[in-house]
């Protein structure tokens, strides 16, 4: 069994946006947890193979390190979304975004190299987190979280901010004419001409920016962050791309008690 969780800070990146201050954040890295191997140090995924100890203890860590009470999802880079409220006592939902106006709940979603978004309303009544892999975005789960956000906090969509966290980088994130076609003719200013494999044309895709087109489009104006790799980065993110085998960041945001 791993030793009982530190009381010191977990490490973390800042989350810097024009959220009220009764609204909380959190940006897990690699870093502050039990996990050994291709799993160092904090995974927080408990479907990728690392030991359920270790997991258990990261997750009460990062949950310590909220002072909220996280909401986990089984993602499956879909778009349907969660109602916090309607989850059961250690029920395990699936969805790829939640949303919440309870105080001391947290939306928390898993990346990888898929993006996170967090969502909160600038009256401060409800937030929401999305798991955006190019799947989810194409299907409109970031739509979704938002529309439920703003009608939880009975807002418009300018109302609401949006904060990008660390996801593969548009150098990183090569792709087929699927994900290009996925997105239509008014997105192709996000892809780049990339190497061809095979005869096969390939491009590279800027996910944080086709995030930002879709939120803009949505009503959001104030949108943060979207400037890490996660790829590139490997002392600080897990990455699915470059590793394979590896652990699970988490995003959060709550209403605080």
């Amino acid at each position: 069994m791993p030793p009982e969780a530190p009381a010191a800070p977990l490490p973390s990146l800042a989350v810097e946006w024009p959220a009220p201050a009764e609204i909380g954040a959190f940006m897990s890295t690699r870093a502050g947890g039990v996990s050994v191997g291709p799993f160092a140090s904090l995974n927080l995924g408990d479907q990728v193979g690392d030991a359920p100890d270790a997991v258990a203890q990261n997750r009460l860590r990062f949950a310590r390190a909220l002072g909220a009470e996280p909401v986990w999802l089984r993602q499956v880079h879909g778009h349907r979304i969660v109602d916090t409220a309607a989850v059961g006592q250690g029920e395990v939902p699936q969805g790829d975004a939640a949303w919440t106006d309870r105080p001391g709940v947290a939306c928390v979603v898993q990346v990888a190299d898929c993006l996170p978004v967090l969502l909160a309303a600038r009256n401060g009544r409800a937030v929401g987190a999305a798991h955006a892999g190019w799947r989810g975005l194409a299907g409109g789960v970031v739509e979704g979280a938002l529309r439920a956000v703003a009608s939880a906090a009975g807002c418009a969509a300018d109302e609401v901010v949006a904060w990008l966290g660390p996801c593969i980088g548009p150098q990183r994130f090569e792709v087929g004419r699927d994900v290009l076609e996925a997105f239509g003719i008014d997105a192709r200013g996000r892809f780049t001409p990339g190497p061809s494999h095979d005869g096969q044309p390939r491009w590279m895709a800027d996910l944080p920016g086709l995030t930002r087109d879709r939120l803009r489009r949505a009503g959001v104006e104030r949108i943060s962050g979207g400037a890490w790799c996660t790829v590139a980065d490997a002392s600080r993110f897990f990455s699915f791309r470059r590793d394979r085998v590896t652990g699970r960041l988490a995003a959060a945001v709550w209403l605080r008690s």
